[in-house]
């Protein structure tokens, strides 16, 4: 039914045993191809770099999505600190007369206010880092026990927790002005 010369296969399959060989699997037709014209090309399929892009670009929409329900979260949490902030000073009228009486400048009031927004930023964003690290212990026994890999597991470094508190502290500090 067909005609096969095995010195013009139409077709190889190459099982790679590691990513490694894999590799060099692909770097050795790359270096082949360079050297001969193109009728002479060998093409190849790299079926697990296709995989792997595939996750990648699901991962990559899955971020999106998140980073656009965050981005939505801080906007309606930078309303509500600034709503928090307008009522708080409403509220104080009283503080904010003898603060007056007593020589104290509008912008003086307004830093007591914007020291109070810093406040918030700093104890939601402590506090959002007290939760991530509580969680991340069961989290991380859930994963290790349905994966059985002992070393994936989540972490927080100490460097992303301070980024992150600082965030928080400069997003509560600009609702505030926005809205004080």
């Amino acid at each position: 039914l067909g005609y096969v010369d095995r010195e013009t296969p139409s077709a190889i399959r190459i099982y790679a045993a590691t990513f490694a060989d894999k590799d060099a699997i692909a770097d050795e037709i790359a270096a082949y191809n360079a050297s001969v014209p193109e009728e002479q090309h060998i093409t190849y399929t790299d079926y697990v770099a296709l995989l792997m892009s595939s996750i990648t670009t699901i991962i990559q929409a899955i971020s999106y999505v998140l980073i656009a329900f965050v981005a939505i979260s801080l906007g309606v949490s930078s309303i509500m600190i600034g709503i928090i902030t307008y009522i708080s000073v409403l509220e104080r009228t009283k503080e904010i007369g003898i603060l007056r009486a007593i020589g104290a400048s509008k912008r003086d009031v307004a830093n007591v206010f914007n020291a109070e927004t810093l406040i918030e930023g700093l104890a939601s964003g402590a506090l959002g880092i007290a939760v991530t690290l509580l969680l991340i212990i069961p989290i991380n026994a859930i994963v290790q026990h349905l994966t059985g890999i002992a070393s994936l597991r989540a972490i927080l470094p100490t460097s992303g927790a301070v980024a992150l508190i600082l965030i928080s502290m400069l997003l509560t500090y600009i609702a505030g002005l926005i809205h004080s």
